[in-house]
């Protein structure tokens, strides 16, 4: 079939599989363009594996590193005419490439929330890798089913203690509106930070230990967004700010029980989830616009490489005062915010493509359901059911 992006805000039902395999392939080009990384890991877990920061992740350790790999995700085949989800082509993209390099990989689809999800990896890491050294948290997942007691909660966006109104931007419309956001209810709070906080790092974390398939000296982190001044009502201190606090509360604790545990503060990309946030899409338009102009623009690959290189695996590691890694200090800049700040009041409908890159936006936008990314043939037929190599199949029957 010929496929095409059917896209509505910061939804694509359609992905594409030589396009997202290309956007696999650049990345994978870049890391190695990069010096090996010193003391890299050798096994690694990665929860969360097949977009964004985390399938850059699992880039960056299998083809940075050499390490063998096991990525957790929930993820569609192609089913008729509908597309499989751009994770499931990228994990197929990722496991040809990690095959024709020699490097392990196994892929498990399923409920990362879920106990049997982290049963079935323990006995593959059992019995195919004995341990990992390194384990990284990337869930993004709008919902959370208990593992144990079956309750549902459901993340919100919005503020707290006070309602929020806010210039923002719609990315269908490529218009400039505003948007007002009621305080959130401490039902919100709580359902959010149960979805998107600590509590399930920690039982990866506790489960793996139990079942000794941590290696001396594992590390482990969990991502993380501060921004600043002009995003903080909406996140920093809204409900999706309570959650990524919670995960500081959460390495604190597996600090305390001797595992090498931090949080890893990583700069404003486009991703589904930063798409769906009031104000962030228009931020990131003036942000990228800024950064590029100064030459510090960062995507996802660039930015676990350097997190990599410069934190995880460093002799001289780069901790902020709450024991996070920093890899946002080009972002938060305070030359840097000056000028964002500064161009954001003054950006109309009418002038949102001269004063932000609002089209840089867009295309990375695109790219995460492989659209737009050079070399592609879009108008080409090509099959959109591609398979998936070493994958457990955890995904509920429908």
């Amino acid at each position: 079939m010929v496929i095409q992006p059917k896209v509505k805000g910061f939804i694509c039902t359609t992905a594409h599989p030589a396009g997202c395999a290309a956007n696999v392939a650049e990345q994978i080009a870049f890391v190695r363009q990069q010096p090996r990384l010193a003391n890299g890991p050798k096994r690694v877990l990665v929860i969360g594996a097949s977009t964004g920061y985390g399938l850059a992740s699992r880039i960056t350790a299998a083809f940075g590193s050499g390490a063998s790999t096991i990525g957790v995700f929930f993820e569609k085949p192609a089913a008729g005419k509908r597309t499989a989800t751009a994770g499931w082509y990228n994990t197929a993209a990722f496991q040809t490439a990690a095959e024709r390099e020699g490097l392990y990989s196994r892929n498990v689809n399923g409920d990362a929330f879920s106990n049997a999800v982290k049963a079935k990896v323990i006995d593959i890491i059992k019995a195919d890798l004995g341990q990992v050294d390194l384990v990284i948290n990337s869930l993004a997942a709008p919902r959370r089913v208990h593992p144990d007691t079956g309750v549902i909660y459901s993340s919100s966006l919005k503020p707290i203690g006070k309602s929020v109104t806010q210039n923002g931007l719609d990315t269908d419309k490529e218009s400039i509106k505003e948007f007002v956001r009621e305080p959130a209810t401490q039902e919100d709070i709580d359902n959010t930070v149960a979805v998107m906080g600590g509590d399930d790092w920690e039982r990866w974390m506790r489960a793996l230990g139990e079942a000794g398939v941590l290696a001396p000296g594992c590390k482990t982190t969990s991502y993380t967004y501060l921004g600043d001044t002009i995003t903080r009502d909406i996140y920093w201190d809204g409900t999706i700010g309570a959650a990524k606090k919670d995960l500081d509360r959460a390495a604190g604790v597996l600090r305390g029980k001797g595992i090498d545990a931090s949080v890893s503060v990583l700069k404003a990309v486009v991703t589904q989830s930063s798409a769906a946030i009031p104000v962030l899409p228009l931020y990131i338009a003036i942000l990228f616009k800024v950064m590029k102009q100064e030459g510090t623009h960062e995507g996802c690959i660039e930015q676990i490489y350097r997190l990599f290189k410069e934190c995880l695996y460093s002799s001289t590691p780069r901790l902020d005062d709450a024991h996070r890694n920093r890899v946002d200090e080009k972002e938060v800049r305070r030359e840097v915010q000056a000028a964002v700040e500064k161009i954001w009041p003054q950006v109309t409908t009418e002038n949102l493509n001269e004063l932000s890159d609002f089209r840089g936006f867009r295309s990375d936008f695109l790219k995460l359901f492989g659209f737009g990314v050079a070399g592609v043939n879009y108008e080409a037929d090509v099959d959109a059911e591609v398979p998936l190599n070493n994958l457990v199949d955890m995904t509920p029957t429908e």
